[in-house]
């Protein structure tokens, strides 16, 4: 997918028309900037409003949401999360900023499982060790099909065919984005398949909820709604234990400043170099409880996650170098972001213990993921 002649993606560039200067949307994106053809597919800036103003900007490659902007405490439009500028710098980049991940979210070890007697072997683009979301071209580097449905309402397909990335079955797949009029954004996704598979899909929003995303998140506050997390070996892979976070610093169930523990001296915070880790839900499945929460204390603004998925993995940027730059030419600082992915655990396919991840034909996958915002005084 990245092997694309860039010569051609400058040509394909759409300008706006009729020598008019170009709108922004509100997180100052132009929409030309996202319009080109990859692979003979056209690409595009897709915009969601809600009667409060709020606003979502969506690409179909890689599903990716590239802003959210909602009112701070002091009713300031402010975007929330981190991204790109334009479609050039998300297919030259590396990255997951936004993204939908599949087929596999988090990871499967050594990128194999077996289903069925028959073994799958996938992409090892984790350290050479690991397939980690989908593979180095999962579903975030893919061309989706789009249909804007209403001011408010987005809906994505696409077929990933049998044998992607080493992943059985020719698997149908849609997501609807929408933004509703209290401020959340709700994901929702559905497959089916013509051959059993395993199905594992979230989202990769990269949140910074103060709106200043040239600082950290360190000081913004966390809650998730969990007693037990999935612990990693040494090469992050679950051990297959659901440990109790008392007496942890994983132990989230009240809101806690990011930064307070994530340098505490603890065996599973150093395998992750911070939090980036897989929390067992309370939830249970249900949709009406919150999964997770965060606030900035310095724009006022909160986020609830729902969820019917059993898991949510929380990160930290651990990995982001402070090199990159963003939006506005921000460059985004190390650990200037976090992540809350809903999700199966990782590894399920190699855990029988664990919540099956096994979608077969005449089955339909299911799963929703809310983000809701609002101020926190």
């Amino acid at each position: 997918m990245k092997k694309m002649i860039f010569g051609a993606l400058a040509i394909c560039l759409m300008v706006a028309s009729c020598g008019k200067k170009e709108e922004a949307t509100k997180s100052g994106l132009l929409r030309s900037k996202f319009q080109t053809e990859v692979d003979g597919k056209k690409t595009d800036l897709f915009v969601l409003t809600n009667k409060n103003g709020a606003e979502v900007c969506i690409t179909n490659y890689g599903g990716r949401i590239v802003s959210i902007v909602v009112p701070d405490k002091n009713d300031k439009p402010t975007d929330v999360v981190l991204g790109y500028d334009s479609i050039a710098q998300y297919i030259s980049t590396d990255g997951n900023y936004g993204a939908l991940i599949g087929r596999y979210g988090n990871r499967i070890a050594q990128g194999k499982f077996t289903l069925d007697s028959v073994q799958y072997q996938l992409p090892q683009n984790d350290n050479g060790l690991h397939c980690l979301h989908g593979g180095p071209e999962g579903f975030h580097t893919r061309l989706w099909d789009a249909k804007q449905v209403t001011d408010q309402s987005l809906e994505l397909t696409y077929l990933s065919k049998d044998g992607e990335a080493g992943f059985p079955g020719n698997l149908n797949v849609k997501v609807i984005y929408s933004l509703t009029d209290d401020n959340a954004l709700d994901i929702q996704y559905e497959a089916t398949t013509d051959k059993a598979t395993v199905v594992n899909l979230t989202n990769h929003t990269y949140f910074n909820l103060s709106g200043n995303p040239a600082e950290s998140v360190l000081d913004q506050l966390i809650q998730i709604n969990a007693d037990k997390y999935t612990p990693v070996d040494s090469l992050l892979i679950p051990t297959g234990e659901l440990a109790s976070v008392d007496s942890t610093p994983l132990d989230l169930r009240q809101l806690t400043p990011i930064g307070a523990r994530i340098n505490d001296d603890f065996d599973q915070l150093k395998k992750g170099n911070g939090y980036d880790f897989n929390w067992v839900l309370n939830a249970g499945g249900d949709i009406n409880a919150v999964a997770a929460k965060a606030v900035s204390p310095a724009s006022g603004i909160a986020l609830e996650v729902y969820t019917n998925e059993p898991g949510i993995q929380f990160y930290t940027g651990n990995f982001m170098k402070g090199d990159d730059k963003g939006k506005g030419g921000v460059v985004y600082p190390h650990r200037g972001a976090f992540c809350l992915e809903t999700q199966h655990f990782p590894d399920s396919p190699n855990h029988p213990e664990f919540p099956s991840t096994v979608l077969r034909p005449g089955e339909t996958y299911k799963s929703e993921c809310i983000y809701k915002f609002s101020i926190e005084e």
